[in-house]
């Protein structure tokens, strides 16, 4: 007798995919779901601050303090809501958990780095200060302003890279 074998098709697949062992998820995403109440406090907290202290002084939230010369570009507020949530969770990364805390690393430096690089992306090419002194009014607005998209995406890359590897960090066995 000579056994027919069915070729391999759909149903024999959800039949092998049952019996293995689901998929483990990222480091970063397993990190995030054991984060106690008091972290995802801490990111919102941290968030609605890095928001105004981002927002504030570049006039993206208006206020009577601080204004603008030259009107916010429509990529500004995403990227300010983008660089405030990021912020906040990387910030609340630093709230000690249930197991020991994880050390200053060069993680920590670049999302320093990029929380400070968002505040230039998204702010007035001629109020700031620093832009003027180094570049002049036509230099801000001839060679500053169109390298603001730029930086805004190397400010989230920063962020989102730091917040990665922190998160990973605290999922990862430490060799003691």
């Amino acid at each position: 007798m000579s056994e027919k074998t069915e070729p391999a098709g759909p149903s024999s697949l959800v039949a092998a995919s049952d019996t293995e062992a689901p998929l483990s998820r990222p480091p970063a995403l397993a990190a995030l779901r054991a984060w106690p109440v008091r972290r995802w406090v801490t990111a919102a907290v941290s968030a609605v601050g890095v928001g105004l202290l981002v927002g504030l002084p570049t006039d993206l939230i208006p206020n009577p303090v601080f204004g603008r010369t030259i009107p916010p570009t429509t990529w500004s507020y995403p990227v300010l809501a983008v660089t405030a949530v990021l912020s906040g969770l990387l910030i609340a990364t630093y709230v000690r958990g249930p197991l020991p805390p994880v050390e200053r690393d060069a993680a920590s430096t670049r999302g320093m780095i990029g929380g400070a690089v968002s505040f230039f992306a998204v702010g007035c090419p001629v109020c700031n200060k620093l832009v003027l002194l180094a570049l002049g009014t036509t230099g801000a607005v001839r060679w500053f302003e169109p390298i603001q998209p730029v930086l805004a995406v190397a400010s989230i890359l920063l962020l989102g890279y730091a917040l990665r590897e922190r998160l990973r960090a605290e999922s990862s066995c430490r060799i003691v």
